[in-house]
Formats: structure tokens, sequence, C-alpha cells
């Protein structure tokens, strides 16, 4: 195949069981049930690590968290082994023109944008969530200012800050100043580039992770009643109370009315980015480049929406926290309206990306999925075991 571009939607904490077209009966995600009928759906694709840095560092190398020295979020450096690269690098170096809007988050950005390593990225509009600033590197913080919105959208008065700065939504906001849409937004900008050769722009959307600050009109459109009951018996809490570690997990209890709040929440903003996967491939098609895209949409982990006594990230092995989404598209190209339910790692991407750019992936523990998206392998099997760090 021709060197396609590549369209790298990643989501933050969104679980596997999260979109209509694969089995939630509940959720509204017209437009990730587009991407599954021309596309591949990989309904079994565990993450390595229940926690973002290691996840990412695992699936941007194809080598396993602990390998890389990526075991747990906080770290001020990032320092890779000499003979381990990201792929966005590789890919880069083989001529694409690389753009990345939204978190990285290799290293910490506590003290501002997280310290710079050889990404690739020539256009990086750092934004690492919506809710906090980082010594002025939040570049969704510095548009919404720009634009004389951002007392509009962030409510700084709270006196119970809901996500360590203590800045939040205001309820009532507009869809289209959402840190989610502002990432689409420089995608769609990134897509319309005069260029000779092929690109991959990395939409990486801090949503759906916590806090749960979708606009309230998205909200007040789903029933808290609908919401799935999460798998949970009263055995679960004395299993939790034994694990004296809660890094970043959650004190056990039993799940209860505010749950179903909750996950309605977590579901509208699932629902805004569903919207606007929407707009990527209408404008995709728009400047006649859909064809010529392959399109990724994965998460790097899952969460807990009351599963077994718990609502947060880490330190835990369930299917809620480990297996997450993907979808791989490009309709020319590859297979469509094709469940494959075999065994995937995260660190598959780097082969496969590897693969689609015709270049050497370098040292991996992952394994491509070329052959299951070209129709050249069984695509109920791909590995006999997944390994989650």
């Amino acid at each position: 195949m021709n060197r396609p571009n590549i369209l790298w939607i990643c989501t933050d904490q969104q679980r596997y069981d999260t979109i209509h077209a694969l089995g939630n009966s509940v959720i509204r995600t017209p437009n990730l049930d587009r991407l599954c009928d021309e596309g591949v759906a990989f309904t079994h694709t565990y993450c390595q690590s229940p926690i973002c840095t290691p996840s990412r560092t695992s699936f941007l190398t194809g080598l396993y968290p602990s390998t890389v020295h990526g075991n747990m979020n906080g770290n001020e450096n990032y320092n890779l082994p000499e003979n381990a690269r990201l792929v966005t690098a590789r890919l880069f170096d083989s001529g694409y023109d690389s753009g990345l809007s939204g978190k990285l988050h290799l290293a910490s950005p506590w003290e501002g944008e997280e310290k710079r390593v050889d990404d690739g990225y020539r256009k990086f509009w750092y934004s690492h969530d919506g809710v906090k600033d980082y010594n002025n590197a939040n570049q969704y913080w510095t548009w919404l200012k720009s634009i004389g919105c951002f007392d509009e959208v962030m409510d700084t008065s709270s006196s119970k800050p809901e996500f360590r700065s203590g800045v939040k939504y205001h309820r009532d906001f507009p869809s289209e100043l959402h840190q989610t849409t502002w990432c689409c937004d420089r995608a769609i900008e990134f897509m319309n580039e005069a260029r000779d050769g092929p690109w991959l722009m990395s939409v990486n959307i801090f949503d759906p992770h916590p806090p749960y600050d979708a606009p309230e009109s998205l909200v007040s459109n789903i029933d808290p009643d609908t919401m799935p009951k999460p798998p949970f018996t009263d055995s679960d809490l004395k299993v939790q109370k034994r694990l004296s570690s809660h890094l970043f997990q959650s004190n056990p209890h039993i799940p209860n009315e505010g749950q179903k709040k909750l996950i309605a929440n977590y579901y509208a903003m699932i629902e805004l980015i569903d919207h606007n996967v929407g707009r990527l491939l209408n404008e995709l098609e728009r400047i006649a480049q859909r064809e010529n895209t392959v399109i990724i949409f994965m998460s790097d982990h899952g969460h807990l929406l009351g599963d077994h006594g718990l609502v947060n990230k880490g330190c835990r092995f369930y299917e809620g926290l480990v297996r997450v989404p993907l979808i791989i598209s490009c309709p020319r190209h590859f297979k469509t309206g094709l469940k494959s339910n075999g065994l995937v790692e995260l660190t598959d991407l780097t082969p496969t990306l590897c693969g689609i750019a015709g270049i050497d992936s370098g040292w991996t523990h992952g394994q491509s999925l070329l052959p299951i998206l070209t129709g050249q392998s069984n695509p109920q099997h791909h590995r006999d075991f997944v390994r989650c760090e």
C-alpha cells in the first residue's frame, strides 16, 4: 500500500464496553459505530498498565513498561533505553509530518509542559487536561483566554475542588469550548496544512478521565436510571480490604445511587468524544483524504465505575480497567465490518504502524496486526496471552 496518512485518536481512561456497536445498548456512539462498520474492531485489546504513563510509554515503543523504565506516574523525566525509540519518532524520520494535540504524558507535567523528548512531533499543541494549568503551558487555556471565554468555561470559585487545582468547568458551558473539541479543532487545522508527503496526527483527548465534567446539555440527555449495574458481590469488599495499596484507587464501597450519576456523566463525556470523531471523519471526506488515511481509535487504559466496589484506575487487573477499545479503519486497504476477538496488546500498535509506513519497527514485544487487517490471518486469534504489569 502507498504510505497513508495516520489519524491516531487516543482517549484517556475509556473502558472497552462503551461503544454502542460493540454491545453497549445505552450509550450513543454513532460515529464510533461508523468506524466499526468501516474497519476492524479488536474486541479483546489489553493495555500493559492500568495507569497513564506506563501504558503510554509501552504502546509508543511497543515494549513492556518495565523494559522502558516506565512503571508509574509522576516521573520528572522520561528515560528510554538506548535501543528503544518512540514510534512517532520513527515515522517522522521516515518522512511523516507529525502533530499532536492534547496530552503526551511520558513524564509529569507538574512544572509546566512536560519535558520534550525525541517524539517526532513538529506541531505540539500541548494541553495535559482541561481543568489545570502548569505555569502557562496549557495551550487550551491560552486559547480560551485569547477568545475571551475563559471565565465562561472555567469556574475558579469552588471551595470544594474536584481535581487538584480547584478549577473546574461550569456546568452549562457549550460543547464547542471543551478541551475535547479543542483537541479535534487542532487536528482539523493540521490536516488542512499544505504538504507533499504523508502526515501523522495524534489526538490525545483527556476525557473520559475524571473529573466528570461533560457539558450539562449532554448530561441532561442521559437518564441515570438506565445506566448498567456494575459487577459487584458482597465478597468484593473483603477482597479489596486485603489489598493495602490504594495508589490511584478508591476505597472499596457498595455501589450506590450516586454511582448511576457518575456513570451517566462518564457516558456523556464519551458521547462528546464521539461527536468530535464524527467531525474528524467528515473533514477527512471533505478534503478527500479519507480513503488515504488510517484511523486508529483507542484508549490508554480503562476505568472502574463501581466494578467490584472501586471507581478509579490503577493497581488492579479487572476487565473494566485493563481492557480497552481499539478500532482501526482504512476501507481502501483494510477489512471492514470485522470484529476480531483474538487477544491483542497495545504493544502491537508500534509494529503495525511501522508496517503501514514500510519501515523497521526495531526491538519490540508487539506483534503486527496487519495480517488481520488485510485478511491474511485468522481474526479470532492473534496472541496466546497478554501481559499487563
